[in-house]
């Protein structure tokens, strides 16, 4: 009788380690402007899904969200060179949404040999649009008034 009661409480202590986990990977929180370590992920651990944060955001029109998670590049775009220059492409999320990725690489370097189908991680902030919405800093803040992001492509972070 001991035994399952402690096979149980394994269980419900594991299923309680992993939920807790998940929700600290995935922040839907703001962040405070003085948060300034970003997670350090390393390219062979699984990088938290954030298609349901990032979809429920988008529903919601909520802005400013901390997310990581990854994408497949689905286009890449001319940079953008008005005023501080960002690489720009659109990721396809797990959940089909499309999000558009604007990389400062005035601060960062670009994330280079980018191509359709190439699997990008990230750690930014969401910012709600009409077309799915923008993930940008994705680098570190010189200031060190916002938390620093990155992006991981090809095994290679940029911050």
């Amino acid at each position: 009788m001991k035994r399952p009661l402690r096979i149980a409480a394994a269980l419900l202590v594991l299923a309680l380690w992993a939920y807790a986990q998940q929700r600290r990977a995935v922040s839907t929180e703001p962040v405070a402007p003085s948060a300034t370590q970003a997670p350090e992920p390393a390219s062979q651990v699984p990088v938290p899904d954030a298609s349901a944060a990032i979809a429920d955001a988008f529903r919601t029109q909520r802005s400013d969200l901390q997310v990581q998670g990854l994408g497949v590049v689905d286009r890449v775009l001319a940079d953008d060179n008005d005023g501080s220059r960002h690489q720009r492409f659109i990721l396809r999320l797990a959940s089909r949404q499309t999000i558009l990725v604007a990389h400062n690489i005035d601060l960062a370097p670009r994330l280079a040999g980018l191509q359709r189908g190439d699997t990008v991680r990230f750690f930014g902030e969401y910012e709600w649009n009409a077309n799915g919405g923008v993930i940008h800093w994705t680098h570190h803040d010189p200031d060190r008034r916002h938390v620093g992001g990155w992006l991981e492509h090809r095994g290679r972070r940029v911050e």
